[in-house]
């Protein structure tokens, strides 16, 4: 049996029964994250044995009558409320198709949790699974001198350079907030994000208030000036810390105050008893400087999974055919993203 849960109580009451979930799962940061156009669903699967979880964001397929979804910013997939050891993938296949067909929704996408058990067996009937890269982790159980010896010379030398030139406070008044929040646009301007990064107001103050979660805003001051120069969103949920945005202002960007922040989250996180830090991958799941720049703390990666699935072969074949009849001239637009025929989106 599948029920779609879209009420708040309902939605966090379910998640809260899995044996392990992250705050991209709650029903708050799905409601923070959707899009004028989104809605935020909780599909729910229960047979006999297991109970299954899938968050997603539903989405209209412009001029058409047919839907698909996706998972919100971040590491969802599914999540199991069982042990799963004598799961019906047959049956689980069988009710999600209906599901979907009944609610005209063409194609499924998620990015899955890379710490999360389960969900590869969980989806292995279901469409496939794509892994474009990998993830980078601080093993929080191993001492605060092994994690650093981890750690590259040349961070080391970063590091310790901005710690004598530096202090981390923790951010909690609205003043913290908006400054951080222009370090964090002045960012995503000089990388050239795109617009989707550009997170509304809202969301800052929404993550910092939640009760779903809980937030730790760390700024960097520069002590000769007192100017906040750099600052940092971790966000902690079960054993999990997650580096969830960064920004970062002023010209001391020689220093590197980032690098310095997640420094002092690790120990943080160490000390209050959590097991993983979650950095993140690069853009697009590439080993980019950016993973690099990751990869310079920690030796210890998980593979990152995606998610897909054509849930109508039929009618994706055809908003597929449609989009290359309109643009067969076009070839500047990403012919790997999926679903296909959303492709010119990420131009």
């Amino acid at each position: 049996m599948i029920k779609i849960i879209t009420e708040e109580r309902e939605w966090n009451a379910a998640i809260q029964q899995a044996n392990h979930s992250d705050f991209y799962h709650t029903y708050h940061y799905h409601d923070l994250s959707k899009k004028d156009n989104e809605n935020p669903v909780l599909i729910k699967y229960e047979d006999d044995k297991s109970a299954i979880l899938l968050p997603l964001l539903i989405r209209d397929i412009e001029n058409t009558e047919y839907k698909d979804a996706t998972s919100v910013y971040g590491y969802s997939g599914v999540l199991s409320l069982t042990d799963n050891s004598d799961f019906d993938h047959v049956n689980f296949k069988h009710e999600l198709d209906n599901c979907f067909k009944k609610n005209k929704i063409v194609s499924v996408f998620s990015r899955l949790h890379p710490y999360l058990k389960h969900q590869e067996n969980i989806l292995s009937n279901v469409g496939r699974i794509v892994n474009p890269g990998n993830v980078i982790y601080i093993d929080l159980t191993e001492s605060l001198e092994v994690q650093r010896s981890y750690y590259s010379r040349r961070l080391k030398t970063y590091v310790n350079k901005a710690q004598s030139l530096c202090s981390v406070i923790k951010g909690h008044t609205k003043e913290h907030i908006e400054i951080f929040k222009e370090l964090y646009y002045d960012n995503m301007r000089r990388v050239n994000a795109n617009e989707s990064y550009f997170f509304e107001e809202r969301y800052f103050y929404e993550l910092m208030d939640s009760s779903d979660f809980e937030t730790d805003l760390l700024l960097c001051v520069y002590n000769e000036t007192q100017e906040v120069i750099a600052g940092g969103l971790f966000i902690k949920t079960g054993e999990i810390v997650q580096y969830h945005l960064s920004g970062l202002g002023g010209d001391k960007y020689n220093l590197s105050p980032v690098k310095y922040l997640i420094d002092n989250m690790r120990v943080r996180a160490k000390e209050e008893g959590y097991k993983v830090f979650n950095l993140g991958g690069g853009r697009s799941n590439k080993q980019d400087s950016l993973y690099a720049f990751k990869a310079s703390f920690s030796k210890n990666f998980r593979p990152f999974l995606l998610w897909k699935y054509i849930a109508d072969e039929e009618v994706y074949a055809d908003l597929v055919k449609k989009l290359d009849e309109m643009h067969m001239e076009d070839e500047d637009y990403n012919k790997d993203f999926f679903p296909s025929y959303r492709r010119l989106l990420t131009k």
